[in-house]
């Protein structure tokens, strides 16, 4: 089980996931629905993996990284996207991201790739 937040400004997207990751046994720490909360949440709660998407109203997924990454350098970040645009993706994992997630995703991906993160 791991403590997890997730950021994302829709609220389809963020109950799917919460759902996925309550069946998964996973504890949602926080939630944010824009870039600016997703940093302050994340420093309040220091989640075990923070799922954050790239296009985000404040700051998006990118600027969210590298602003996460220098105060917590052990975070573990997986981005979900709906773009297709890989100089942004590989840009988030240069950044720091472990991984992404492309939309829509598939629930035993998601489960698995937190898997995969948390053995890091």
């Amino acid at each position: 089980m791991a403590r997890i937040m997730v950021a994302d400004d829709s609220d389809a997207i963020r109950l799917v996931l919460s759902d996925i990751l309550t069946i998964g046994k996973h504890e949602i720490v926080a939630e944010a629905v824009n870039g600016l909360e997703a940093v302050e949440k994340f420093s309040q709660t220091n989640p075990d993996v923070m799922i954050l998407d790239l296009a985000m109203p404040k700051k998006d997924g990118l600027a969210v990284i590298k602003e996460v990454m220098p105060n917590h350098p052990s975070a573990k970040i997986i981005l979900i996207t709906a773009s297709d645009n890989h100089s942004v993706i590989n840009d988030c994992l240069k950044a720091g991201a472990c991984a992404f997630i492309s939309k829509p995703f598939d629930f035993d991906h998601v489960l698995k790739l937190i898997s995969e993160v948390l053995s890091k």
